[in-house]
């Protein structure tokens, strides 16, 4: 595990008066959250499930997943796609620690064939969550952090580098991030990854972890801490997770997210270091 610079900067306490942002559906009782949409790029719609804000909530921490992004989340706020994914299965754990969650769909328009795609690296995608983070910053009265995995940590850092005021998040959690890209493609976006971006303007709270046996080729473990290194937040730390039950997938399921890549068998104990940063600690 490499530590940087454990000098705490304190969440951003912002009062922000939201009117008429997004329309929430109520949901019945074993609902995942409350669906929430939004007015987002060029006339699109951008939603998200809304978890209950739990008893001595201390943050909340919006979701971005791998993959397209697209999960699809039903009118109960559960996602229909990509259910595996380690942050989905993580939610109980942060609400149990006292952090609201927010769970990212991709945009309107995002939603077929590679979802999200290189729509992740661009401003309007950035500008999007900026929106959610506003959002949730408004109905909770919670900072808002942002937490992104393998592919969504493209999103995430996207986010942190751009923003800047209210859109900004109080901090941002990258795991199994995405650092190296596919250069030669068929798909030019495969060759994005989180260095594509301009680290150094990441200026809040950043935690990076990995699994020390993830053997996805675009996430090696050993480069989560470069990213710490570029970034400039005066409070930081990378973090290589070690153990965890043995695990012989195939090479194709070796970046989903039921793997050391989506810490499987380690869920709760990730999520757990998670919420100890989210509150001020190390992981």
């Amino acid at each position: 595990m490499v530590c940087l610079s454990f000098r705490l900067v304190p969440a951003l306490a912002i009062a922000i008066a939201v009117a008429a942002l997004g329309a929430a559906r109520p949901t019945h009782a074993d609902a995942c959250g409350t669906v929430v949409t939004l007015p987002a790029h060029n006339g699109t719609t951008q939603s998200y499930s809304l978890s209950a804000k739990p008893a001595g909530a201390h943050a909340a921490l919006v979701l971005l997943v791998g993959g397209g992004g697209f999960i699809k989340l039903d009118d109960a706020g559960c996602a229909r796609k990509l259910k595996g994914n380690s942050l989905i299965r993580q939610r109980p754990t942060f609400h149990e620690g006292g952090l609201a969650t927010a769970l990212v769909d991709a945009p309107s328009d995002h939603q077929e064939k590679d979802g999200l795609g290189g729509f992740r690296i661009e401003a309007d995608h950035a500008d999007d969550i900026g929106k959610v983070i506003v959002d949730v910053r408004a109905r909770l009265g919670l900072p808002v952090w942002l937490a992104g995995t393998s592919r969504g940590t493209i999103s995430a850092a996207n986010v942190a580098s751009r923003l800047s005021g209210p859109a900004a998040p109080d901090g941002v959690i990258l795991t199994s991030p995405l650092t190296l890209g596919f250069e030669g493609g068929r798909k030019p976006w495969v060759a994005q990854d989180v260095f594509k971006l301009e680290l150094g303007a990441i200026k809040v709270p950043l935690l990076v972890i990995a699994q020390e046996a993830d053997s996805c080729i675009r996430t090696p473990p050993e480069l989560g801490a470069r990213i710490v290194e570029q970034a400039a937040s005066a409070r930081k730390q990378s973090v290589v997770v070690t153990g965890g039950p043995t695990w012989s997938g195939t090479k194709a399921e070796a970046c989903q997210g039921k793997s050391p890549h989506g810490f499987i068998g380690q869920e709760e104990e990730v999520a757990a270091g998670i919420v100890r940063f989210v509150k001020g600690g190390n992981y």
